[in-house]
């Protein structure tokens, strides 16, 4: 059923596109709409950050020049693409939602390394908050909220160029749709948190090797990994436990980490050492190795001064308020190293409340809030 809608989607869209010649944005009106909305209601007090939450829909909404949101509700066959055994490559992953949901589009999927960083700290009412920068050139970002028929909703961000990389033609044109660059970046999430509380973000490490683990369990890559964890893990110890039953086969070849927190507080770093996992405790994440051993230390230089800024920002705050978390963030942000990225997105994610807080592209005088469910 759900193949034929996409078809029949498709196949309207494609046509409406080839007499309008463009694919959906706003408008003049709906972007000014936005606008005023994000500029005129958020304000900063001394204590925290106000905000109004930006309502979501199942169309695409351009919030500026590189930044969108969108929510999707219903079935988008993740279930199933698990209980077949998942994917141990993206091509996989790309196959399942072309044969499966796409109607035999052929999509492009994922770019080159990114650097990130990320802390888990305390909110200033107690609550659990998970600080996320995601360091990149240039890039088209999607928030996106998802109500699954089973599982945890939740809110993620997608690197939209991950999936559109390498898409020409007529596949380029179909993935301006909003269902189907919706459907793919279900599959693509680089970070995010759920309504039970659970965190995850997706973090490199420039190193020789990969990660290729091959038992006889089920398959996942890098960014099923995320949607896996976000539709299932209410916990740290339920994502472990999750992460334990699948083999991980790393997109693109590339050495990464996850790191993980929870609204009990608890925060880890997940990495993969000779194929096996290996958890350390910590509530700071950039791009090297934490666990003790041989790894330990080997990344780029620059993450180990983003590392020190941010645990010692946690040393001196007993907790946080959001626009002092923004700062802690802004603080290991691209602009103040000489690099050619940027930080594309940077995130508070409030994990007792489900409100997700963004910045874009290092304008941190510009908050975009969302929550998981709005009702």
């Amino acid at each position: 059923m759900m193949k034929r809608t996409f078809a029949a989607i498709l196949s309207l869209a494609v046509l409406m596109m080839a007499l309008s010649g463009c694919g959906r944005t706003l408008d003049a009106t709906d972007t000014t709409v936005a606008e005023d909305t994000n500029d005129s209601d958020i304000t900063e007090t001394d204590e925290t950050a106000a905000y109004t939450l930006i309502p979501l829909t199942s169309e695409i909404t351009e919030l500026e020049d590189g930044f969108y949101a969108v929510r999707y509700e219903g079935d988008y066959g993740f279930d199933e693409f698990i209980e077949q055994g998942g994917a141990s490559s993206d091509s996989e992953v790309v196959a399942y939602l072309s044969e499966q949901l796409l109607s035999g589009l052929d999509l492009g999927f994922l770019g080159d390394i990114f650097g990130c960083s990320t802390i888990a700290a305390t909110g200033s009412e107690g609550e659990a908050l998970f600080g996320r920068n995601f360091d990149w050139n240039t890039c088209e970002t999607m928030v996106v909220a998802s109500v699954p028929e089973n599982g945890y909703a939740s809110i993620s961000t997608v690197n939209m160029d991950f999936i559109t990389q390498g898409a020409g033609g007529a596949v380029g044109t179909a993935l301006r749709l909003d269902e189907v660059r919706t459907l793919a970046a279900l599959y693509a999430p680089l970070d995010g948190m759920n309504e039970a509380g659970l965190a995850v973000s997706v973090n490199m490490i420039q190193d020789g090797e990969t990660i290729e683990q091959n038992t006889e369990r089920s398959d996942i890559t890098t960014t099923t990994a995320v949607r896996l964890l976000l539709n299932q893990a209410a916990t740290v110890d339920e994502a472990l436990a999750l992460l334990e039953q699948y083999d991980l086969h790393a997109s693109m070849n590339m050495m990464i980490h996850f790191a993980l927190a929870d609204k009990t507080g608890r925060s880890v770093v997940v990495e993969y050492i000779d194929n096996k996992m290996v958890v350390t405790e910590t509530p700071v994440v950039t791009n090297f190795y934490l666990a003790e051993g041989d790894k330990y230390g080997i990344g780029t230089s620059q993450s180990h001064e983003r590392y020190e800024i941010l645990t010692d920002s946690l040393s001196s705050h007993d907790s946080y308020t959001i626009p002092e978390m923004r700062d802690a963030l802004d603080s290991v942000s691209k602009d103040n190293f000489e690099e050619f990225a940027s930080t594309e997105w940077s995130a508070v994610f409030n994990l007792d409340t489900g409100v997700a807080h963004y910045w874009h592209r290092e304008n941190y005088e510009n908050q975009y809030t969302f929550a998981i469910r709005e009702d």
